[in-house]
């Protein structure tokens, strides 16, 4: 089925730009997840309500695996290696998933294993939290007035690195027509209206250009109203959509692509119960090590049928 993106997106840190100027905390354009984690100790500060940093932890392939895989990425790891062979007990899977762990439970949001995107949106906006890595869209939520409590005082930086530079995801929002579609002209007529450049205009002029869908179209960051408003993040967004690299998500080969997700048929649920495992540990019910030996069983059932069908 082809399908018309309405959003695209990449992922970038996105921090309290007037706690960090209070400290003299200069953030460079592409930090360090070593950096972030110093940063997150220390605005940590539970008293005043508080978090260092906001970091998903709720089950889902599409919640906690997204910002995730781009950590285990950029520590080296990978799923799989070129034959198929599950690679989720790997040092550099480890060290990266005890990374996010540690990190989110010491000095991240409260009831952190049940936070989604949509709950760190409202503990980032609301003023609770330093920093918050996940998805360019969050922009319509967090410079919107009425909706943040942080307009204006944000600021925008890539997605965190280690080993791999610029290892932001990549993801689309998008509308298709399936073949059993019945009113494929009807459901056409829409979509090119959904997409087109007079929407865009539409939406920046009756609803606020922070809240035009972003990534969809390169003409969208042309606009001179759309340039203005979003100064802040617009050019990092389309650098971080431009760098993200599907077919070399990380540092060693893999046999798939994809950044935040494995594009094959079974992750959904793969990636749904690897997911579970790590929301588990995050909530402390089991240690890092123990989550990912489940994983890795469950992955090695998936690699075997790849193995057999080569």
């Amino acid at each position: 089925m082809y399908a018309v993106p309405f959003y695209g997106e990449s992922s970038f840190l996105m921090y309290r730009k007037d706690l960090f100027d209070q400290v003299g905390i200069a953030v460079p354009e592409d930090p360090t997840w070593q950096e972030v984690a110093g940063w997150a100790a220390q605005f940590d500060n539970p008293d005043a309500k508080m978090a260092g940093i906001c970091l998903r932890g709720k089950p889902g392939w599409g919640e906690v695996l997204a910002p995730l895989n781009t950590v285990i990425n950029t520590f080296g790891g990978r799923w799989y290696d070129e034959n198929w062979n599950a690679q989720l007990t790997s040092p550099q899977v480890e060290d990266a998933v005890q990374f996010y762990v540690d990190t989110v439970k010491e000095h991240g949001q409260p009831g952190p294993a049940t936070s989604g995107f949509g709950e760190c949106a409202t503990q980032f906006a609301q003023g609770n939290t330093a920093m918050w890595y996940d998805a360019t869209s969050a922009v319509s939520v967090l410079e919107d007035p009425a909706s943040s409590k942080v307009v204006g005082n944000i600021g925008y930086a890539k997605a965190p690195k280690v080993e791999k530079s610029d290892p932001g995801w990549l993801y689309t929002w998008a509308l298709g027509i399936p073949e059993s579609a019945k009113n494929k002209d009807d459901a056409w007529k829409f979509i090119s209206w959904m997409t087109n450049k007079d929407y865009i205009q539409k939406v920046g002029t009756e609803l606020g250009w922070s809240r035009v869908p972003p990534g969809s179209r390169l003409s969208t960051y042309e606009i001179p109203e759309y340039q203005e408003a979003a100064q802040a993040f617009g050019p990092i967004t389309l650098e971080s959509i431009n760098n993200a690299d599907p077919k070399n998500p990380t540092v060693q080969p893999v046999p798939y692509t994809g950044v935040q997700f494995l594009t094959i048929p079974e992750f959904q649920d793969l990636g749904t119960r690897v997911s579970q495992q790590i929301s588990a540990a995050i909530a402390g019910q089991k240690s890092v090590k123990e989550a990912l030996e489940q994983s890795q069983q469950y992955a090695e059932v998936v690699g075997k049928t790849y193995q057999e069908n080569r």
